[in-house]
C-alpha cells in the first residue's frame, strides 16, 4: 500500500503505517499538479489537512485509491458526492481535537466575560480602571448548543463546572439528553438560551445559518460563540445584531472571510463588514485555533491510524 501524505500532519500517523508495511509518501511540498502526477502512480491513500481541495479535477486519474483520511473534523475540502460514486473511503478525526475545541470556546467566552483581552492592554498602558472591566458570570446561564457531537457535546462537558443549563439540539441525534443536558428543539434555545454556540459543519444547510433571519428569531439579548465554520455566521448579520443590541457580545475562532489564503484578506481594501468586525470591542477573535492544542495534533493523526488500521489491516 502506498500512500501520499500531501498536508504536514503529527509523525504517529506516518509512523504507525510504516510499521504496517506502508509506503508513505512526502508531499507536502508538492505543488497541485505535482500531486495529481503521484496519484497516478498507484496510491492507495491521501492524508490531507486542508491545502488542496480534494475534487474530481484532482482525483479522476487516481485509479487505485481507496482512502482520503483528513486530519481533523470537516469534510467541506472533499468531494464527498465524487467520492461515493468512486467508492473511496473517507476518514476524519473529530474525536481528536473535541477537548481542544471545548477548551477555548470555554476560554473565549470567559475572556469575553471578563474583558481579559482589554484589561491587559489597558493596565500595559499604565491604566487601572476597575470599574471599566466588572466582569459578568458566566455560572448559572443557560447555553444553548447547536449540534451535538463530538464538540458540541465536548463543550457541554466543560460547562458542568459552572452550573450551566445546558439546552443541546443536533439535528441527526435524538436520545443524548442526561442530568447535565436537556434535548432541546431550536425553538427552545432561541427562546430561552442567553449564549448560543454553534458546532455544526458546513453545508447547504448550514452556510449563513446566522442570518437576519436568525438573529430575527430570538427576542432577548444573548451572547454568540462560533468555533465551527467561518460561513455558518454571516458577518453583516452578525454586526447588524451588535449594533442594534441583540448581540452583547460574540466570539469567533472562524471567520466568513477565511480560505486557504486566509492572509492575503488583509493585503487589500478590507470589505466593510470585516473592517467592523475587525474594530468592534464587542468581538473576541482568535486564528482558526480552536483545535489546534500540541495534545490534539497528536491525537488527530493517532485518531486516523486507528481507522485506517481497522479498515485495512484487521484480520
Amino acid at each position: 500500500m502506498k500512500v501520499l501524505f500531501i498536508d504536514t500532519v503529527h509523525e504517529i500517523l506516518q509512523q504507525r503505517l510504516e510499521k504496517k508495511g506502508v509506503e508513505c509518501i512526502d508531499g507536502s511540498k508538492f505543488s497541485l499538479e505535482e500531486c495529481r502526477s503521484e496519484l497516478q502512480k498507484g496510491i492507495d491513500g491521501i492524508v490531507i489537512r486542508s491545502r488542496f481541495r480534494m475534487d474530481v479535477t484532482l482525483l479522476e486519474g487516481a485509479e487505485d485509491l481507496k482512502f482520503i483520511a483528513r486530519s481533523g473534523a470537516g469534510m467541506e475540502n472533499i468531494d464527498e458526492a465524487y467520492c461515493q460514486q468512486r467508492n473511496i473511503q473517507l476518514f476524519n478525526a473529530p474525536e481528536g481535537n473535541r477537548t481542544a475545541v471545548g477548551e477555548h470556546a470555554l476560554g473565549m467566552l470567559l475572556s469575553l466575560f471578563n474583558h481579559l483581552k482589554k484589561g491587559d492592554t489597558e493596565v500595559r498602558k499604565g491604566i487601572w480602571d476597575r470599574e471599566g472591566n466588572r466582569g459578568i458570570e458566566l455560572t448559572g446561564k443557560t447555553v444553548g448548543i447547536i449540534g451535538y457531537g463530538n464538540n458540541g457535546s465536548a463543550f457541554a462537558k466543560v460547562l458542568r463546572g459552572f452550573d450551566c443549563r445546558i439546552l443541546a439540539y443536533d439535528k441527526y441525534r435524538t436520545g443524548f439528553g442526561d442530568e447535565f443536558v436537556e434535548e432541546s428543539s431550536l425553538e427552545e434555545i432561541y427562546k430561552q438560551a442567553e449564549i448560543i454556540s454553534f458546532h455544526i459543519p458546513q453545508n447547504g444547510e448550514t452556510i449563513h445559518w446566522a442570518n437576519p433571519a436568525f438573529f430575527e428569531q430570538i427576542n432577548h439579548p444573548f451572547y454568540l460563540i462560533n468555533l465551527s465554520r467561518g460561513k455558518i455566521v454571516q458577518t453583516s448579520a452578525l454586526m447588524d445584531a451588535i449594533a442594534s443590541g441583540k448581540v452583547k457580545g460574540a466570539v469567533l475562532d472562524v471567520l466568513e472571510y477565511e480560505s486557504s489564503s486566509f492572509e492575503n484578506v488583509f493585503s487589500g481594501q478590507l470589505p466593510p463588514d470585516f473592517q467592523r468586525l475587525l474594530e468592534s470591542e464587542q468581538v473576541l477573535l482568535s486564528p482558526h485555533v480552536g483545535g489546534w492544542t500540541n495534545e490534539s495534533y497528536y491525537k488527530l493523526s493517532s485518531v486516523l491510524a486507528d481507522k485506517i488500521e481497522a479498515a485495512y489491516f484487521t484480520y
